[in-house]
C-alpha cells in the first residue's frame, strides 16, 4: 500500500501538526466539524498578510530561486515539481514539497549549499519559538521519509535591532539561526506524536477541556465554540493578579457569585463584590488627591501608531511603533473652552516630521499633558526624539509633564461595576460618561486603526481613501474627547 493513500482524516500538514500537538480536540474539530470555526477576523487576516510579506522578502537571500507554487497544482503535481527541480540541480527551491506517510508540507527555502540541502524556514517573529522547532521537526522527518538529509535546519527571522538607512539590507533586517541540532533530537518524538495524532482522529472527538492551550501558541479558533457554556460574569472575567482563573474552574467554582471571598485579593474582591452589587466605588479622598496634582493648561494627547515587520522608511527599527496621527484637545484654565487639533499623515511618505513639528508648535511649554496609558505615549515621544534629536530637550520636557488619567482606574480609585475589572477607555467611557460610546465607530481600537493606515497606503480609490481618513478623524479626537469629559466627570463626584 502506498504510504501516502490513507484516509482523508488522517492527512496532516506543517499548520495541522502544529495545531494538534496545541490541542486534539482543536484538530478533531477542524477536520470533522470544521464549520463550528470562528470568523477570522481583520487582525488575523493582517498578520497572514505580514507572514506572506516577510517570506517572500526572505527570498531574496537566496535569489535566483524556483517556486513551487501551490494554487493550479495537486499536491502530487507539487512534490513532482520539487523532484524535478532537485534532480536537475536547482541550487535554491521556493515552497518545495515532500509528501511522506501522508504528510504534507512546503519548505520555505530548500537550498543546496557547499555540503548539501539546507532546509531554511521563514517567520514574521523577533526570535525563535518552541514551536518554530517542532514544525521544523517535521519537516525534517517528512524529508528525511523522501530521502532527503539535510545538512542544516534554520529559522530565519526579523532581526529588531536593525535600523533602516537607505536601501534594506536584508542580512540586517534578518537572522538566520541554526536549530539543526534541536531538530534532531526531538525526531524520536515527531513519529509517536504523528500515531496519536492519527489515532485521535479516527476516534469521537476528544473530552479536552479549555484551558491556557486555548490561545497558546496561536489563539485557538474554536474558542467560541468551546468556552460556549461560560456564562458572564465567570471567573474568567477576573482582572488582574490573584486568584488562579482556571484553578477555580477545576474545582468547579465558574461564577464569580461562587467564589469565596478569602480566595482573592483586595482588588479582585472589590470586582466581584461590586460585579454583584452591581455597585460603583469610589474612593473620593484619593480622586481629590488626583485631580489636585494637575496643573494647566491641559492638553489630552492620543497618538495612532502603525508597526511592521519591514521597516518602510529610515531610522525605523522592525515592530518599532511609528505614529502616523495624533489627537490633541487643550484647555487652557480650569472651566475654559476646550480646543481640538490633529494630524493625519499621508499615505506613501513618512510622517514623524510633520507630527512632530505640529505636535511642538500646539503644546504650550508648561502643559500638564494628559494620556490614558501614558507609557504608550512616552515610548511614542521617546522614539521621536531618538529620530529628532535636535528636539530632544523639548521632547523631554514634555514626559516630564505627563499625567495617566488611567491610573484612578487601574489602582481602583474609581470602580465601576459595569467595566468588568477591565480599565480599558473603551469599557469606561460608556460606563463613566453614558453619553459618549465608541460603538458604531468604523474604526473603534487601535489595532484598526493601525489597519487603516496600511489600507490608506495601498487604497488607489480616492473615494475609499477619504472613507478611512474620516474614520480615522472620527476615532482618534473621540479618544481624546473621552478623556476631557472622563476628567469633567471625576470633578463632579
Amino acid at each position: 500500500m502506498n504510504d501516502n493513500i490513507r484516509p482523508v482524516s488522517s492527512y496532516l500538514s506543517k499548520s495541522l501538526y502544529i495545531r494538534g500537538r496545541q490541542c486534539h480536540k482543536s484538530l478533531w474539530l477542524h477536520k470533522h466539524s470544521p464549520e463550528l470555526k470562528d470568523e477570522v477576523s481583520e487582525s488575523q487576516d493582517a498578520l497572514f498578510a505580514t507572514g506572506f510579506a516577510v517570506g517572500d522578502l526572505a527570498q531574496e537571500l537566496f535569489p535566483g530561486g524556483v517556486e513551487v507554487p501551490y494554487d493550479g497544482l495537486s499536491h502530487d503535481e507539487q512534490v513532482e515539481r520539487t523532484r524535478t527541480l532537485m534532480a536537475e540541480r536547482t541550487a535554491t527551491i521556493y515552497e518545495a514539497t515532500f509528501l511522506h506517510d501522508a504528510i504534507f508540507v512546503k519548505a520555505d527555502i530548500l537550498h543546496h549549499g557547499p555540503r548539501g540541502w539546507e532546509l531554511y524556514e521563514v517567520k514574521a517573529s523577533t526570535g525563535v519559538k518552541d514551536y518554530h522547532i517542532y514544525d521544523a521537526a517535521l519537516q525534517l522527518h517528512v524529508l528525511r521519509g523522501a530521502g532527503i538529509e539535510p545538512v542544516r535546519v534554520s529559522i530565519i527571522h526579523v532581526n529588531n535591532s536593525y535600523v533602516r538607512s537607505g536601501e534594506l539590507d536584508l542580512r540586517q533586517l534578518f537572522t538566520i539561526e541554526d536549530i539543526t541540532v534541536q531538530v534532531k533530537e526531538l525526531q524520536p518524538l515527531v513519529p509517536q506524536e504523528i500515531i496519536a495524532q492519527r489515532a485521535m482522529l479516527v476516534g469521537d472527538m476528544p473530552a479536552i477541556g479549555i484551558g491556557p492551550h486555548c490561545d497558546d501558541p496561536y489563539e485557538c479558533d474554536f474558542s467560541g465554540h468551546c468556552w460556549r457554556n461560560i456564562p458572564e460574569d465567570s471567573v474568567f472575567d477576573l482582572r488582574g493578579r490573584g486568584a488562579d482563573r482556571f484553578a477555580l474552574y477545576r474545582e468547579g467554582i465558574v461564577r464569580q457569585a461562587d467564589i469565596p471571598l478569602d480566595m482573592l485579593n483586595d482588588a479582585q474582591r472589590i470586582q466581584v463584590e461590586s460585579t454583584l452589587l452591581e455597585r460603583d466605588s469610589i474612593d473620593r479622598e484619593g480622586v481629590k488627591e488626583f485631580l489636585d496634582s494637575i496643573n494647566y493648561p491641559l492638553c489630552f494627547l492620543d497618538f495612532e501608531t502603525f508597526m511592521e515587520p519591514i521597516p518602510s522608511f529610515d531610522g525605523i527599527r522592525p515592530y518599532q511603533q511609528v505614529p502616523f496621527q495624533f489627537s490633541l484637545h487643550i484647555q487652557h484654565e480650569p472651566g475654559g473652552e476646550v480646543e481640538h487639533h490633529g494630524f493625519l499623515g499621508e499615505p506613501g511618505s513618512d510622517p514623524r516630521a510633520e507630527l512632530l513639528k505640529m505636535l511642538l508648535r500646539l503644546i504650550p511649554g508648561a502643559s500638564c499633558i494628559i494620556a490614558w496609558n501614558q507609557s504608550f505615549e512616552i515610548r511614542v515621544l521617546d522614539g521621536l526624539a531618538e529620530m529628532f534629536p535636535a528636539h530632544r530637550d523639548r521632547i523631554e520636557q514634555m514626559i516630564a509633564n505627563f499625567c495617566d488619567l488611567m491610573v484612578p482606574f487601574r489602582n481602583r480609585t474609581i470602580y465601576l461595576w459595569r467595566t468588568k475589572g477591565s480599565y480599558s477607555i473603551k469599557e469606561v467611557l460608556p460606563a463613566f460618561v453614558p453619553e459618549l460610546t465608541y460603538d458604531g465607530l468604523e474604526i473603534a481600537d487601535g489595532g484598526a486603526a493601525m489597519d487603516a493606515w496600511h489600507i490608506m497606503n495601498s487604497a488607489n480609490d480616492s473615494v475609499e481613501l477619504a472613507r478611512v481618513r474620516t474614520a480615522l478623524w472620527e476615532y482618534c479626537k473621540l479618544d481624546t474627547l473621552a478623556m476631557v469629559r472622563i476628567l469633567e466627570k471625576m470633578g463632579t463626584l
